[in-house]
C-alpha cells in the first residue's frame, strides 16, 4: 500500500497575510475554504506532489515554528533570482564546509557558494515565509535511486529545459572525448535525461 505525504500544515498568525504571501510566490491555490470560525487555505508549489495548509483553527502550534521544509530544484541559481523577483529574501547560495549540519542554522561550517563539484543535492539556500516558517532549498539536478520510477517525468517546461541544457553541455564533453560528431545526438541526449531523473550512472 502507498503511503503518499501530500500535505504539510503551517501554522501562522495572519491568514490574509500568509495567503499574500504564498500568492506572490506563484503557487497554486487549491482552496479557501470556511466553515464557521474555521478556515483553510492550500498551496502546491509548481511541480510539487506535496501542498501546505495553514488557516484558523486546524493547529495549535506556535506560528513560525515549522522548520527545515525542503524544496527541490534543477538550478539553484535561477530559483534565487526568482525568489528575489517575487519580493523574498533568500540567503546567498551555500554549502556546508563539514556534513550537513550548516542546512538549517549557521554554525559556521557555512561556505558560500554551491558545492564546489557541484555534487546533487549539496548546495542550498533557505528563505522564510511572512511568519517565520522556514524553508530549505536544495539542488538536485540528478534524482537519487529509487526516488523517480515509471516513466521519466519534468515538472514544468523550464526544467525539462533545464534538463536539456545539461544533457547538452554534457554531450559536449563527450564529443570532445571522443574526437568525433556524434551523429546519434538525440538518443545521446535522452540516455542522459532518463539516467539523470532515474539517478543511474550518467552516460560518458
Amino acid at each position: 500500500m502507498d503511503l503518499k505525504l501530500e500535505v504539510v500544515v503551517l501554522p501562522v498568525a495572519d491568514v490574509d497575510r500568509a495567503k499574500e504571501f504564498y500568492s506572490k510566490l506563484g503557487w497554486r491555490l487549491d482552496a479557501d475554504v470556511a466553515v464557521g470560525d474555521s478556515r483553510l487555505i492550500q498551496f502546491t508549489p509548481p511541480g510539487s506532489w506535496c501542498s501546505i495548509q495553514f488557516g484558523k483553527g486546524i493547529t495549535t502550534a506556535p506560528p513560525g515554528s515549522v522548520q527545515g521544509l525542503y524544496l527541490v530544484v534543477s538550478d539553484i541559481d535561477e530559483a534565487r533570482t526568482q525568489l528575489i523577483a517575487k519580493g523574498v529574501s533568500p540567503s546567498p547560495v551555500f554549502h556546508c564546509s563539514d556534513g550537513f549540519a550548516c542546512r538549517f542554522s549557521d554554525n559556521g561550517n557555512r561556505t558560500n557558494g554551491p558545492q564546489p563539484e557541484r555534487r546533487t543535492g549539496w548546495t542550498f539556500l533557505t528563505f522564510s515565509d511572512a511568519d517565520g516558517n522556514g524553508y530549505l532549498v536544495q539542488e538536485m539536478p540528478q534524482r537519487l535511486p529509487g526516488r523517480v520510477t515509471g516513466n521519466t517525468t519534468f515538472s514544468s517546461v523550464q526544467d525539462l529545459a533545464q534538463a536539456m541544457v545539461r544533457a547538452s553541455k554534457a554531450h559536449h564533453q563527450h564529443e570532445v572525448r571522443t574526437g568525433q560528431a556524434d551523429p546519434d545526438w538525440a538518443a545521446w541526449y535522452a540516455e542522459y535525461m532518463v539516467r539523470e531523473q532515474s539517478g543511474e550512472k550518467l552516460p560518458e
